[in-house]
C-alpha cells in the first residue's frame, strides 16, 4: 500500500498545506486569513503551524505591520515535495493500484 505522511494526512493540517502549496514558489498568507478559510480557532491553527514548521514543511516569518505583530506563512520546498508524495499516496490508494 502507499505510503501516507502522518504529519501531513490530519485534516487541519492536510487542509494547510493544500492551501499553501496553491500559493506561487515565495508567495505567503497570514494567520488570519488561514484562520478564517480553514474555519478554525487560532490556537488550533498555531498547534498545527508549530507541528509543521517543526517538521520543515513550512517557514512562519513573524513580523509587525503598523506595529502589530503578523505572522506570515509559507510552504517550503521540502514541504511542497512531501505534499506531492502525499497526494499522489491518496491517488494510489484511491485507485487501488
Amino acid at each position: 500500500m502507499a505510503e501516507l505522511n502522518e504529519i501531513i494526512h490530519q485534516t487541519v493540517r492536510l487542509r494547510i498545506m493544500a492551501a499553501l502549496v496553491s500559493l506561487e514558489v515565495g508567495d505567503e498568507v497570514d494567520f488570519t486569513y488561514l484562520r478564517d478559510l480553514l474555519e478554525v480557532t487560532d490556537g488550533n491553527l498555531g498547534a498545527h503551524l508549530r507541528k509543521l514548521e517543526e517538521s520543515g514543511y513550512i517557514i512562519i516569518n513573524k513580523t509587525f505591520v503598523d506595529r502589530k505583530p503578523r505572522s506570515f506563512i509559507s510552504a517550503t520546498k521540502e514541504g511542497r515535495r512531501v505534499f506531492e508524495e502525499h497526494v499522489a499516496a491518496l491517488e494510489t490508494i484511491i485507485k487501488g493500484n
